[in-house]
């Protein structure tokens, strides 16, 4: 296991991930009932939900933006200059051919696969309060498998980084279990963002496993803490999860988030607006901006203020990702938190 030291120079990132066409709606609590869906889960869905979820978006306005948890992290690291690469299946459709465009728009190394399954969607419904609802379509995604991995690209890496929605299909975990086996074998950093309280219920003691045997930084927000831990108190979570790893996250939404290296806590205090107009992303983003952090070679404290940063950031517009036009001044702020 790794614990943290200061490196000299930019080190690169590798995430096996979800990549999914984001569609985002705006709803009110409602239109959530009269769906039948219970607000701020991520569920799975089959093809005729998301026929029946198509019909409802199309009566609506809605935006379609390159997502997935882990693509999401990718994607903003690359944007801020982390040489970043995404792994990942996605159809032979349209909606593959716009995000394989996107990816090199965004500077992200290409390691996506392409099967005849349709790309993955989610449709994202963000209600007035600002929470979201997702509901994902893997399609092309469970098709991804050990085969698919190209271990030379992840060799040349210094972390990998994955989400615990891919233990939802048995091949995509066995895909995770060989990249780590690689990663263990190259001594590559692993870091592990669990991602959905309902993937914790689904799998605690996996995650368990995997966080105690196989991870070097775990994120985790106070909802999935709770849950692993069976404990309220965010804070001794946070201990708890030190003692399984050697940086171990919880975040606790406008509270902050604490970090635990060593087993010595950090505090960080949040970022942004108290009210958000989306939080979409900005789990994935805290994510990619500790990331960004370590690959610089920066302290805890500074990792986790860029993390706390680009999480507050995010959620002060629609979507998961940041704007052509808003990336200039994130940089240089990012850049003056680094001390650069």
């Amino acid at each position: 296991m790794w614990y943290y030291c200061r490196m000299k120079q930019t080190k690169s990132v590798y995430g096996i991930g979800n990549p999914l066409i984001d569609v985002i709606v705006s709803v009110k609590d409602s239109d959530l009932s009269e769906l039948g869906m219970h607000k701020g889960i991520m569920q799975l869905i089959g093809t005729q939900q998301r026929l029946e979820l198509a019909r409802f978006v199309s009566t609506r306005q809605a935006s379609y933006t390159c997502g997935g948890s882990c693509p999401n992290t990718i994607i903003t690291l690359a944007a801020l200059g982390v040489p970043a690469t995404l792994a990942g299946k996605i159809g032979d459709d349209e909606f593959g051919r716009i995000y394989m465009e996107k990816l090199g728009t965004d500077g992200v190394g290409n390691n996506l696969k392409v099967c005849s399954e349709p790309t993955g969607s989610s449709i994202i419904l963000v209600s007035e309060d600002s929470e979201r609802t997702m509901n994902t379509y893997l399609g092309a995604n469970r098709m991804y498998t050990p085969d698919d991995i190209d271990e030379a690209a992840l060799k040349e890496s210094d972390f990998f980084h994955f989400t615990g929605y891919m233990w939802d299909t048995d091949s995509q975990k066995a895909a995770i279990r060989r990249a780590l086996r690689i990663a263990h074998e190259n001594n590559i950093r692993v870091s592990f963002d669990i991602a959905d309280p309902f993937a914790v219920s689904r799998y605690r003691q996996d995650f368990f496993d995997l966080i105690r045997n196989d991870c070097d930084i775990v994120y985790a927000n106070n909802e999935e803490a709770r849950i692993l831990f069976d404990n309220y108190d965010a804070m001794e979570c946070c201990k708890s999860l030190g003692k399984l790893c050697p940086i171990g996250i919880v975040k606790n939404g406008k509270r902050g988030s604490y970090i635990s290296c060593g087993r010595e806590i950090h505090t960080v205090a949040v970022s942004g607006p108290q009210k958000a107009t989306d939080t979409t992303g900005a789990g994935d983003n805290y994510a990619a901006g500790f990331l960004y952090g370590q690959c610089r070679g920066l302290g805890i404290d500074k990792s986790g203020e860029i993390a706390s940063f680009l999480a507050g950031r995010i959620i002060t517009q629609f979507g998961a990702q940041f704007s052509a036009q808003a990336l200039p001044e994130i940089r240089q702020e990012v850049l003056k938190i680094a001390g650069n």
